[in-house]
């Protein structure tokens, strides 16, 4: 792997990180000064779908400040989206647990980030 390549894939990682600690520090500590129960344990749906938001809008903000299109930001916030949409419906089914959930959320969301920067790999530095 190239290393601007793989320095891209960093960043990406790090903006989406900031992306769910920064909006979904906001919103769990807004949650928390009214009382509403929040958390995977209450609401394992919810949570799911607010982590591929929040994780999506810091990776969709670092990729614009990077020069990228719209489309490619939405094809990678798409990307984004897919294993949330998946896992969502697995756990409205009772088929997967909160805690696999989350663990297979978020290695789906790398796996499929890395096949989006794999497909532009001109776009993404490679």
């Amino acid at each position: 792997m190239h290393h601007g390549f793989a320095r891209h894939y960093i960043e990406m990682i790090l903006a989406m990180l900031a992306g769910m600690l920064i909006l979904g520090g906001a919103l769990r500590g807004t949650l928390a000064l009214t009382d509403i129960p929040y958390g995977m344990s209450a609401h394992p749906e919810l949570v799911t779908l607010e982590m591929a938001f929040t994780m999506s809008a810091g990776m969709a903000f670092w990729m614009r400040r990077r020069g990228h299109a719209w489309p490619g930001i939405a094809e990678m916030t798409a990307a984004m989206f897919a294993p949330a949409l998946v896992v969502v419906l697995l756990l409205s089914l009772d088929v997967m647990s909160p805690d696999a959930a989350m663990a297979w959320e978020h290695l789906a969301m790398l796996l499929l980030m890395l096949a989006v920067m794999l497909r532009r790999r001109a776009e993404y530095g490679a």
